[in-house]
């Protein structure tokens, strides 16, 4: 059996990006999730996937949704970062966002923004692992430093050029 703090330290000590996805609740209020746990999956079709925790409240929001936002944070996007990590329904307070064209909510400053459509979702023990299938790219005019989380810690990524 694996020790869960363990595997906690362990896997936190992959450096990861960070995101929040978000969609709109039946209100048509925005709800979204931070997270880590997100990759690219397949370019033919262009698919990503995302992990929410089973016990988020915003999970069953997410899939019954079926069409979301996926945000590559920026370095100054810390206190969204935390808010969307966070319980409750507003997440959002005080945080810029609008409707794209396909109607997903989109918070300004991100390094990138995926947009989605539901394509698959499986079991993934506690988790459920989302797939996408990539319906928009909204990248800034200007490149951004991205967020990366590591050992429970929220940072820039250092330039690596």
């Amino acid at each position: 059996m694996i020790e869960p703090g363990i595997y906690k330290d362990v896997m936190g000590s992959f450096p990861s990006g960070v995101t929040i996805v978000t969609t709109l609740d039946a209100e048509g209020g925005i709800v979204g999730i931070t997270a880590s746990a997100f990759s690219a999956l397949s370019i033919e079709p262009a698919l990503v996937l995302f992990c929410p925790n089973y016990a988020s409240d915003t999970y069953p929001i997410l899939r019954d949704s079926k069409r979301f936002a996926i945000h590559l944070l920026a370095a100054g996007q810390t206190a969204e970062a935390y808010a969307f990590a966070g319980k409750g329904k507003d997440k959002a307070k005080g945080i810029d966002w609008h409707l794209s064209e396909l109607g997903n909510p989109v918070l300004a400053n991100a390094t990138a923004v995926i947009e989605c459509e539901l394509w698959r979702e499986y079991d993934g023990g506690d988790h459920a692992i989302i797939v996408g299938e990539v319906k928009n790219l909204i990248l800034p005019e200007q490149p951004v430093t991205p967020m990366i989380y590591h050992k429970g810690k929220l940072g820039a990524l250092p330039n690596l050029g």
